[in-house]
């Protein structure tokens, strides 16, 4: 299957403006842009057609093209991510067969998360749109927790049924679990990972319904899907030894730089 990466990235946000520029330092110290970070861990995934950036910001489109990024321009009232894919979808020719969406907040992104939501679609036609979860451990957990307390608002839980579809996402931690002990066993708390694969009927539906309510309250895009009755599937994926965070808020920055520096990332 064709298969391209699309990376959104918006200049405005109300947690962390310029958010997409701001540098992170890896294992020998050099500094590199959150956005090029997140591009770099793009073009690691085998198979993939094109990797582009979409935005609706010159500095970011400007940025990009610096350092050898394929961009698309698209509409400032673009409400999110998905809304942003759905464009860029409408600019390419030849049409892909799929779509990810990979966020500019996410340079930490192992390679075989995107490769496991492209596998589980080939293998089930049906599947309109796939996003990977990955089991908490307890130092995720935690700092789940800690976000929750602090009145930050952090990483995204998800709840699935047994076919593992989605049942729904939340920024709190859900399910409810301030009685787990970590130590105790596997944690019942499974973090969302911001990445999508979306066949193009899927992503271009989506851009012409209105907002949905929970989507909203939520701030997460993928609930469109479910308030429109689209499942979503939850790819179970795991990362040995690796910490997944997305650059959330500015206090994730020492924690992304400490495992990039982890990881052996320049």
């Amino acid at each position: 299957m064709r298969t391209v990466i699309v990376i959104p990235a918006r200049y405005r946000s109300a947690r962390y403006p310029g958010k997409p520029l701001v540098e992170l330092r890896g294992a020998g110290g050099a500094a590199r842009s959150l956005i090029r970070r997140s591009w770099d861990a793009a073009c690691e995934v085998p198979g993939v057609a094109e990797v582009i950036v979409s935005t609706d910001d010159a500095r970011i489109a400007d940025h990009a093209r610096h350092f050898g990024a394929k961009v698309s321009m698209t509409d400032p009232a673009r409400r999110n991510g998905t809304e942003r894919c759905a464009e860029t979808l409408g600019q390419l020719d030849p049409a892909p067969d799929l779509v990810v969406n990979l966020q500019g907040d996410a340079p930490l992104t192992p390679p075989h998360f995107v490769s496991a939501l492209v596998e589980a679609m080939a293998g089930d036609p049906s599947m309109a749109v796939a996003t990977p979860v990955l089991r908490c451990d307890a130092e995720t957990l935690s700092h789940f927790r800690a976000d929750r307390r602090e009145g930050r608002v952090g990483g995204t839980t998800a709840v699935f049924d047994t076919r593992g579809r989605a049942l729904y996402f939340s920024k709190e931690v859900l399910p409810f679990s301030d009685g787990v002990d970590p130590a105790a066993g596997p944690i019942p708390v499974f973090h969302h990972v911001g990445l999508y694969a979306y066949r193009p009927d899927a992503l271009t539906a989506y851009a012409e319904w209105p907002q949905a309510t929970l989507e909203t309250l939520e701030g997460l895009e993928q609930l469109r899907f479910l308030e429109n009755g689209v499942p979503v599937a939850c790819v179970e994926v795991s990362a040995p030894g690796r910490v997944f965070w997305e650059l959330n808020n500015p206090v994730d920055v020492p924690r992304i730089e400490a495992a990039l520096a982890a990881m052996g990332a320049p």
